[in-house]
């Protein structure tokens, strides 16, 4: 018979097995983890470094100056804790909690507030019956305040069934098809923001090597070199807080389309994913993989290639081009050509789901967006790239053409597509 648990560890399993926590394996295992240190009294000696290693599988390079991981999975505990204790733990007899400030866990009783006994009142004397006419004003009253309150509660009924209607609407065959697996999965999805590498001089700002996109690449970089010494800095700092305009619109864009069809969605940004985290969630990933040491480990059977400029074709069949190429205009009044990709593969190990919706322009990475999420846009795509059995491929790299203005896709159609197989090398 197995030892009957104390309460502090009691009140540890019952969080890691509820619902807020039932998607989220790296903040169950988190919680174990730092728990255990706390009832051992090894937590206050705890570093960030520690946990790294020990909990997300760092390497022994690790820098958490560089790498925000640990504290952003603890800042994302808190929330959870905050959340079950609001529902599936509201009646549990221990309170556990996070503080900031280190990584040490708590455990509270929970202290239920004893209602005052209520004093026994003498009855009041009989009132005098009010005289006619205040009955009758009083009773007017009542009805107007009734009639408004229907009146405004049918407004909003029809506003939220019209709301209802029109998302149900939006929910199409086609973008179930598209969908399905990632929706459906029992799998947390991460929303991964690509984030370039850009430099930022002390005193000066922040300036981008396009040829730069991995801190050591900085030493390197023969223009940087050149402007630290036309400025007479001697040290620049890696910096990755920056994305794209259009990462960021159709970042917004997904958060609208999946804010009522999947739970427990995080946002994160390309150099703070790390593999553990990948091999856990479903990702779709935004904007260009280039920089990203670990998506680009992930091995796709990729038969298109984003490249600075356009996209590389690398089998092209009877009439297709080898390379398509982005097009600008100096001219505002004329559309510009660029175009996007979407690949979807496997995930870590073949399991999972990784979504890339990616362009090297603005327009690219918004239509590769707008083409997963749009209801016509949707079904041109499933339309294009279905089976002879009338289903989509698993896995599938598709490539639009985009012609915008403004930065804004206004026309997107279709080019060609290569069904994927389950294997391949790791991207470029």
């Amino acid at each position: 018979m197995a030892p009957e648990l104390d309460a502090p560890q009691a009140e540890i399993q019952r969080i890691v097995q509820s619902k807020a926590f039932r998607g989220s394996a790296v903040h169950r295992k988190l919680l174990t983890y730092l728990a255990e240190k706390s009832l051992s009294g090894a937590a206050d000696s705890l570093k960030e470094y520690t946990v790294g290693l020990d909990v997300f599988a760092k390497p022994p390079s690790y820098d958490p100056r560089q790498e925000s991981v640990v504290r952003m999975h603890v800042g994302r505990l808190r929330q959870k804790l905050a959340e079950y204790y609001r529902t599936d733990g509201a009646d549990d007899p221990i309170v556990v909690d996070l503080p900031k400030g280190g990584f040490s866990v708590t455990f509270e009783p929970r202290h239920r507030p004893i209602e005052p006994a209520q004093p026994q009142l003498p009855a009041p004397p009989p009132a005098r019956a009010p005289a006619r006419r205040t009955e009758m004003l009083l009773a007017a009253s009542l009805l107007l305040a009734i009639a408004c309150a229907s009146y405004l509660g049918l407004r909003l009924w029809r506003v939220e069934r019209a709301r209802f209607e029109t998302t149900t609407a939006a929910w199409t065959p086609e973008l179930q098809q598209l969908w399905g697996p990632i929706l459906s999965s029992n799998r947390p999805l991460m929303i991964c923001l690509a984030t370039p590498l850009f430099a930022r001089i002390p005193g000066f700002g922040f300036v981008r090597d396009s040829a730069s996109n991995d801190s050591g690449d900085l030493s390197k970089s023969k223009s940087l070199s050149s402007l630290k010494e036309a400025l007479g800095v001697a040290n620049v700092v890696p910096s990755f807080g920056f994305t794209g305009v259009g990462t960021a619109s159709g970042a917004f864009l997904l958060g609208q389309f999946l804010a009522h069809r999947k739970p427990n969605v995080l946002l994160t940004r390309s150099d703070l994913v790390s593999l553990p985290e990948i091999g856990m969630d479903d990702v779709v990933f935004l904007g260009q993989v280039s920089g990203n040491r670990e998506i680009q480990a992930i091995p796709i059977d990729q038969q298109f290639v984003l490249e600075p400029g356009g996209i590389r074709n690398l089998n092209p069949r009877a009439g297709e081009p080898a390379f398509v190429s982005d097009r600008s205009s100096h001219d505002p009044r004329e559309i510009e050509e660029s175009y996007a990709l979407i690949s979807r593969v496997p995930g870590l190990y073949g399991n999972g789901e990784i979504l890339y919706l990616s362009g090297s322009q603005v327009p690219g990475v918004m239509a590769a967006v707008k083409a997963f999420t749009d209801p016509t846009l949707a079904r041109t795509l499933v339309s294009k790239i279905k089976t002879a059995t009338g289903g989509v491929p698993h896995y599938y790299q598709v490539v639009f053409k985009v012609g915008s203005m403004d930065d804004t896709p206004v026309e997107i159609s279709y080019m060609f597509h290569r069904e994927l197989s389950t294997s391949g090398s790791p991207l470029p």
